[in-house]
């Protein structure tokens, strides 16, 4: 079971997204996504943290790797990463965070 994912988390991920080229983005982001996801099951069964990816959260993933400065939220390229983060969230979730049509 997926640990429950807080804005703390969206950030660490967008900061570690915002600290690599454009191009390697989308492949750091589900790595970072499935880091959290073994972790969490290592968690889960023998009830320690995972050695490498930690408690299962997203954030714990994220500071795997070097993390920029947290910009300020009107940043382009930091909402790019932030908008990246929360699409593969949505996927993840299995679309349950999309919006209900009017």
């Amino acid at each position: 079971m997926r640990r429950p994912v807080l804005p703390g988390d969206v950030s660490a991920v967008a900061r570690a997204l915002l600290a690599v080229p454009q191009d390697c983005r989308l492949s750091l982001c589900r790595r970072i996504f499935g880091g959290a996801a073994e972790a969490a099951a290592h968690c889960g069964v023998l009830g320690r943290l995972h050695p490498v990816w930690g408690d299962g959260s997203l954030s714990a993933a994220a500071r795997r790797y070097d993390l920029s400065c947290e910009p300020f939220l009107d940043d382009p390229d930091y909402l790019s990463c932030t908008r990246l983060v929360l699409r593969e969230l949505a996927s993840a979730a299995g679309g349950r965070l999309e919006a209900p049509a009017p």
